[in-house]
């Protein structure tokens, strides 16, 4: 390492606020619940099939953040500087289902989430929260955690969750034993302290929303939780290339490659159909040739990878099965898509399902901007589903019209189009 490298790292460090560095060991339900920390996520992805054979796949996260610590600018530098938030966390979700039949998909945006008073103070995980920017009426989002039966209770299955959100209504039961990462939930990649565990095979069923048509589904889905005390820095950002992989053999395979532009490190777990763990810290992760190039953003993301975990022999082809899944809030801009999976494990073929998540490759674009206009594209959104259901309620007060002249006909027209009503008491 030369000179600059090591000022510039030690600079760098220096500005990070690790966890104490006395482990707690994780336990349940009590981790699933939030905890005192300047970030945290609860992350669900999937894939879901209707009753005709259609794909389709979801990921939906809510995130917690200590605003004042955190980092981010439009938190830091707009709603503090203004004194617009006193609390001493701000939540924020994310969504998005894609119809990957007809290479669609549908993203909610939450920039700010307003949770319920009676959240968090269950003695499982009960949060319960919704957009206050919802002009038409909001949904009610939930991440419920679902008691276990007392037939269940002798059995792995304990974790069974209720998803809801804007755009899809899963209920989600574990078929394994949280994978802890690292072998006990807690890892340091590029020194970065995270507690993380993952709950590797979800069954899911419900229903989501394509279209304005609710689906019925099934599928297999994936939750992490994690929580750190590191504060974000957008004007150094570490590149984060993460892996969910579910192979038809029973393994479920979380990886991930960390770059903090000085050197890179790699973690690999993996839990297989019997419940057993094993946490590997060598891997290889090669992008293809295939990139997709953001207009937006103009960040570039690889969409096919080329994955080696030596110490169990497997090598894997992963392929994004859509193009555009980038999801963009403030400044982080990054891809989130569902994945197939062919390779080889000990020689032999193997094939399955996956996720990929790639943050904080390259991009130059103004948040600002991008996040005015998406803001204003919602609410012209809202105000137009509120102004359809005023005309329908106005016309059903309205005398028949059919005896009216052309003329008048018209007027009528012009006064509904322009929302200027006159209506006799």
């Amino acid at each position: 390492m030369n000179f600059a490298s090591s000022v510039l790292q030690d600079k760098y460090r220096q500005r990070i606020k690790y966890m104490s560095s006395k482990f707690k060991k994780i336990s349940f339900p009590r981790d699933n619940q939030a905890h005192r920390s300047i970030i945290e996520w609860w992350y669900f992805n999937g894939h879901l099939w209707d009753k005709t054979g259609k794909h389709y796949s979801f990921m939906d996260c809510l995130f917690k953040i200590n605003p004042k610590k955190a980092k981010i600018p439009f938190v830091s530098k707009i709603l503090l500087k203004e004194r617009l938030i006193t609390i001493p966390y701000i939540y924020f979700a994310h969504s998005v289902i894609t119809d990957i039949t007809k290479q669609k998909n549908y993203k909610k945006i939450q920039y700010v989430s307003l949770v319920s008073r009676d959240s968090f103070k269950r003695p499982l995980l009960f949060i319960n929260y919704a957009d206050p920017t919802a002009i038409s009426g909001y949904t009610n989002c939930e991440i419920v955690e679902t008691p276990t039966s007392l037939r269940e209770a002798g059995q792995a299955n304990q974790f069974n969750f209720h998803l809801k959100s804007e755009n899809l209504d899963l209920q989600l039961k574990s078929n394994k034993k949280p994978l802890l990462e690292g072998g006990h939930g807690y890892i340091k990649p590029c020194n970065r302290r995270y507690y993380y565990y993952s709950l590797t095979d979800l069954y899911a069923k419900g229903t989501i929303a394509v279209n304005k048509k609710i689906i019925e589904v099934e599928g297999r889905g994936w939750m992490d939780h994690q929580w750190a005390n590191i504060a974000y820095n957008y004007s150094h950002m570490d590149k984060w290339s993460w892996f969910s992989l579910k192979l038809e053999n029973g393994l479920d395979i979380m990886l991930f490659e960390y770059d903090d532009c000085l050197h890179k490190e790699y973690q690999a777990d993996m839990i297989n159909a019997g419940g057993r763990q094993e946490h590997f810290k060598k891997a290889l992760l090669t992008p293809g040739k295939d990139i997709w190039h953001s207009k937006k953003t103009k960040a570039k993301y690889p969409l096919s990878w080329t994955i080696n975990i030596p110490d169990k022999d497997i090598k894997l082809e992963v392929n994004s099965l859509r193009l555009d899944q980038e999801m963009i809030f403030n400044t982080i801009n990054y891809w989130e898509a569902p994945l197939t999976v062919r390779g080889t494990m000990s020689g032999k073929k193997v094939k399955g399902i996956g996720f990929i998540e790639l943050v904080g490759y390259p991009s130059d674009y103004n948040f600002l901007i991008l996040t005015t206009k998406d803001i204003n594209k919602k609410i012209q959104k809202e105000l137009k589903k509120s102004r359809k259901r005023i005309f329908s309620k106005i016309k059903q007060k309205l005398p028949k019209i059919s005896h009216l002249t052309t003329k008048e006909g018209l007027k009528w027209n012009t006064r509904l189009r322009q929302n200027k009503f006159i209506i006799n008491k």
